[in-house]
């Protein structure tokens, strides 16, 4: 069996960062008031448990979704170096420690000082798993590469239906590559992250305080995907499969089905929006043949 300590492996965190969630005198919100110190030490342990594992971080918000480590993915910073410079290889093992905490911090408080208090939309989680996902596929397509992918996604709002089509595209992408996606919930339970989760093989934790949260990291999030079998981890339990109708973007049950498209409506359109197939009233049909049998 091969373990975290024989791969390398690639660590792609995404973290939000919600104003709605944020109050007057905490603008930056849970996860980063509360949760940084935490989520920094899960972090360098991770880059310790092999001294070639890479580490990515993603911060969103309602109007953007950054890229606050490596700084400048593609291009060279103003000192010269690239991201490749900032890897475990490149430096010493305590001196990426520091680059990465200060990276990190600073920028998740500048992201959070561009917050907009005044939104009522969601953080861009379908957004920054495609960022993700490119990542991913930029550092792990050269055939004598053996990182192990994987995301971990903090979250800390509730879900945003009309984010339902673009967050599944990526969760479908994530499966087919045999991405898992990981899912460490702060405050309330993610519908669409319990799909991602298992679909891909991925953990979902919702924590039941946040006192807990380095606990849960270093237990559950820290081993690699093969290392948890050995492991007796909490029970995904109920899996929340409601899809999001594509009329009003609201969480349906029952619902009507596009036969050509698949679409989603929580009502009887004759006329499908996404393809523009039309469909018989229903009834209208049925009074038709009756009315042509009565006649003749």
């Amino acid at each position: 069996m091969t373990t975290q300590g024989d791969c390398p492996s690639l660590l792609v965190v995404v973290s939000e960062l919600d104003p709605l969630h944020a109050s007057e005198t905490d603008k930056e919100g849970p996860v980063l008031s509360l949760c940084l110190s935490n989520l920094l030490v899960f972090i360098n342990t991770y880059l310790m448990f092999n001294h070639e594992n890479r580490l990515a971080f993603i911060a969103t918000t309602p109007s953007e979704c950054s890229f606050l480590y490596p700084l400048n993915v593609n291009k060279p910073d103003s000192s010269g170096s690239t991201e490749d410079d900032l890897m475990p290889g490149k430096c010493g093992q305590y001196e990426l420690f520091e680059d990465i905490n200060s990276t990190i911090t600073r920028g998740l408080k500048a992201v959070a000082r561009r917050m907009n208090s005044g939104v009522t939309t969601r953080p861009l989680l379908a957004g920054a798993l495609a960022k993700s996902l490119c990542y991913i596929h930029k550092h792990t397509t050269d055939k004598d590469n053996r990182l192990l992918p994987r995301i971990l996604v903090m979250k800390s709002s509730p879900d945003s239906p009309s984010q339902y089509m673009p967050t599944m595209n990526c969760i479908f992408a994530a499966q087919k590559n045999s991405i898992p996606i990981d899912a460490c919930l702060i405050d309330s339970d993610s519908g669409f992250l319990q799909q991602a989760c298992d679909l891909t093989g991925g953990t979902y934790i919702r924590l039941p305080e946040t006192k807990a949260l380095l606990q849960y990291l270093l237990w559950v999030f820290l081993p690699d995907h093969s290392s948890r079998q050995m492991l007796t981890l909490p029970p995904l339990g109920h899996v929340d499969y409601r899809a999001a109708c594509f009329c009003h973007r609201k969480l349906v049950e029952i619902g009507y089905v596009c036969s050509v498209c698949l679409s989603i409506f929580c009502q009887f359109n004759p006329i499908c929006s996404t393809c523009n197939t039309r469909f018989p009233v229903p009834g209208l049909a049925g009074s038709k043949a009756k009315r042509k049998k009565t006649t003749q």
